[in-house]
């Protein structure tokens, strides 16, 4: 049993639109509640919104009968805060159980006040959020933001819109860039990757053998310790650049020694646990158990090409081609991304491509997995122009030329701002000098605003494993980092009215 949100209050319970916040608190937390405020308070708007939450319900699930599950204004509510302000789940569950504004906005009243909730729930619940639930969504809190944002002038606000298909006859211009957000890995190196899969197949397979009786793992404890103190050898035995060609060589040779003893190691293991998943064949399995040893068998081919990979660098001194790398085994999706920011050498995780408009709204965004700049950008002018037809003009950078991107985005857009690489002909030459083009250049630099704004609220590293749990955490963090800049108008029109009342009331 799902609803969305109780509309009969009880006893105790507030009223959300009845909800104030400190006028003078710069605080992220009054802005994301004063902008969840709004939403739910603006009729059309609240419609809108719940008729989307709806699809978060299964379709195996009856909305009406069954235990109650959490309401999905709640769960909205839950999301919101825990992308924007960066929390993991334990701080979210500290706030959801005692901070009393959020408890308001949840629904909850001081006759309540025993209610709490686990972590364990906040993690399953955050799963009914999918990447198309969340682009509606989006989609519905950029047109609000529209209708608060005040005209070029700043002498008038526009009215609310009022229908769904309404637009707010504004022209768009659009600013396109792509920035990484990390995954949750350490720096990859053959040695530890292979320490990594050797000990998840250790620890998974004695689970396993212990319950069904399979010998040879009474000792793990004391394998895990032996693997992990050669693993640590290996990485000891390093040279300095300062040493002599002498002190070098007996590095070398110690090194090479240490990696043969991890490997040997390592052999001994693998084939250990090849023959415990083959006596587990035989065995009759639960559903948890077939999918663990399914996890076993996936480490023991990591731990298979990781080992053959340590042997051919160090032993024998081969060179490891980019496209057999491997940068995580619990994240293989990670991107191993060079970008030439200066202080920063390497990233590890995936390009995100972001569409942001001239007020600072994120209109669209795509993970870009196994693409470059200029593979994406006709698919986000698309994308945006599907989403918001008022969408005219779009820059970039360099990064994102091509001829071909040049061609068809010129039919796509009223105005491209795409800067060409190399040398500029003289045709080039006076397109880049036209005043809109230069003027439209000089306004992309505001595009690193937005991507700042996105990795200080949330989207710096996504702490979640599995690619499916990243795009959700990115489409999710796009949304909050919208629902808080409607937040900050808000609080930028309330601190207004309140200087003209303090005005009129000093007259």
């Amino acid at each position: 049993m799902r609803e969305i949100q109780n509309r009969q209050r009880f006893l105790g319970q507030a009223n959300i639109a009845d909800m104030t916040f400190h006028p003078k608190c710069r605080d992220d937390i009054p802005q994301i509640l004063k902008a969840l405020q709004f939403l739910y308070t603006t009729p059309n708007t609240q419609e809108q919104i719940f008729r989307i939450l709806e699809k978060m319900i299964p379709p195996e699930v009856d909305p009406q009968n069954g235990r109650p599950g959490m309401p999905l204004w709640r769960v909205f509510v839950m999301g919101m805060l825990k992308l924007n302000l960066d929390w993991d789940y334990d701080r979210l569950q500290e706030m959801m159980n005692q901070h009393k504004n959020i408890r308001e906005m949840l629904g909850h009243s001081w006759k309540d006040d025993n209610e709490e909730y686990e972590v364990q729930t906040l993690k399953d619940n955050m799963e009914l959020f999918t990447e198309e639930i969340l682009d509606e969504l989006n989609q519905i809190i950029v047109k609000a933001g529209h209708s608060l944002v005040q005209t070029n002038s700043g002498k008038s606000v526009q009215k609310l819109v009022k229908k769904n298909n309404s637009e707010s006859g504004k022209e768009l211009k659009g600013r396109v860039d792509s920035c990484v957000v990390q995954t949750n890995v350490h720096y990859p190196t053959d040695c530890n990757l292979l320490w990594d899969a050797l000990r998840k197949i250790i620890i998974l397979t004695a689970r396993v053998c212990f319950k069904h009786r399979i010998e040879g793992w009474r000792g793990w404890k004391a394998e895990l310790k032996k693997i992990k103190h050669l693993h640590r050898l290996t990485i000891g035995k390093k040279g300095k650049p300062n040493q002599t060609s002498k002190n070098r060589e007996k590095k070398a040779t110690a090194k090479k020694k240490a990696v043969k003893n991890y490997l040997s190691e390592a052999k001994k293991i693998i084939q250990k646990v090849h023959r415990s998943v083959l006596l587990l064949g035989d065995r009759v399995l639960s559903k948890k158990e077939i999918k663990k040893v399914e996890e076993i068998e996936n480490y023991f081919k990591e731990a298979m090409k990781l080992k053959e990979q340590v042997r051919r660098r160090v032993l024998k001194g081969e060179k490891i081609p980019q496209e057999e790398k491997i940068y995580s085994v619990f994240e293989r999706h990670t991107e191993w991304i060079v970008r030439g920011k200066a202080g920063v050498e390497v990233e590890l995780g995936l390009r995100v491509c972001i569409l942001e408009d001239q007020y600072g709204f994120l209109l669209h965004h795509e993970v870009m997995q196994q693409l470059t700049d200029e593979k994406i950008a006709e698919k986000m002018v698309k994308e945006g122009k599907k989403r918001y037809k008022e969408l005219k003009s779009c820059s970039f950078d360099k990064a994102f030329h091509n001829e071909e991107n040049q061609k068809k985005l010129k039919q796509e857009l009223e105005l491209l701002i795409m800067p060409r690489k190399g040398k500029l002909s003289e045709e080039e030459k006076a397109e880049e000098a036209r005043e809109e083009f230069v003027e439209g250049r000089r306004r992309h630099a505001s595009v690193e605003s937005g991507v700042n704004g996105l990795m200080r609220h949330g989207l710096k590293r996504c702490r979640d494993r599995g690619i499916e749990h990243f795009r959700r955490n990115v489409a999710l963090g796009v949304v909050a980092r919208n629902l808080q800049k409607v937040g900050a108008l808000l609080v930028q029109q309330e601190a207004k009215k309140l200087k003209q009342q303090a005005k009129r009331t000093a007259a």
